[in-house]
């Protein structure tokens, strides 16, 4: 049986499975999705960038241990950092319990939303693309 996993639909997400979500303010909530943090296991350890910071689309912005895993989070747009969440690094396992609420990593005053959103996955095409990430999991899974 396939697993299933939730998907906010007001959201965007890309192949690092962090998902993004523009508030009325035009800044950008950074988070991680279920299906990734399934293949991750249990967060243990997270940096994230200063407020202040800048970061790229792309490029490391800062670095998790999970119990499957350790690696660097590359941000899913630019902009600058306005805020982080202290209480996933005091309590990494928040990623884990509230991936879409109170599990949330960076909020980012995004530079140049219009064109690196459209490069994000959201609306129609979301069910689409996760059933072809669970795909490639699995076979990973298999492959490994």
């Amino acid at each position: 049986m396939k697993k299933q996993f939730d998907l906010k639909a007001d959201r965007f997400y890309n192949s690092n499975h962090l998902w993004v979500k523009k508030g009325d303010n035009g800044h950008v909530t950074v988070g991680m999705d279920e299906l990734g943090l399934d293949s991750l296991g249990e967060m243990a350890y997270l940096t994230l960038p200063n407020v202040g910071a800048p970061v790229e689309m792309g490029k490391a912005m800062g670095s998790m241990e999970a119990a499957k895993m350790t690696g660097e989070i590359y941000a899913p747009i630019s902009g600058m950092v306005v805020e982080k969440n202290d209480a996933v690094l005091q309590n990494p396992l928040l990623v884990n319990e509230a991936p879409y609420d109170n599990g949330w990593l960076v909020k980012i005053e995004p530079i140049n939303w219009e064109e690196e959103s459209a490069t994000l996955v959201s609306g129609d095409a979301l069910s689409e693309w996760m059933d072809a990430e669970i795909e490639r999991f699995e076979s990973q899974d298999i492959a490994g």
